[in-house]
């Protein structure tokens, strides 16, 4: 049970780190944060449609792996807490 939290919490670490940079590697659609510090420029080198939509598959499957690793992770700890 200690390698499969161990295992677990690794995973959940990972995949933070990459929900954080696949979140910070969106574009910014304008009106929020991101347009007040400079964000909301518009240019001539930004991402095509393909790029977008396969940045907005792999946060999707991150954030799924993401999600499975926290409910691992709380599951393990109450079976050990009971």
């Amino acid at each position: 049970m200690d390698v499969l939290k161990t295992v677990l919490s690794i995973l959940l670490l990972i995949t933070s780190i990459g929900m954080i940079l696949l979140v910070l590697l969106h574009r910014g659609k304008g009106g929020g944060l991101s347009s007040m510090f400079g964000g909301g420029m518009q240019s001539s080198l930004s991402g095509s449609s393909v790029v977008e939509k396969n940045l907005d598959r792999l946060t999707l499957f991150v954030a799924m792996v993401w999600t499975v690793s926290i409910i691992g992770v709380g599951t393990i700890l109450a079976v050990q807490a009971a």
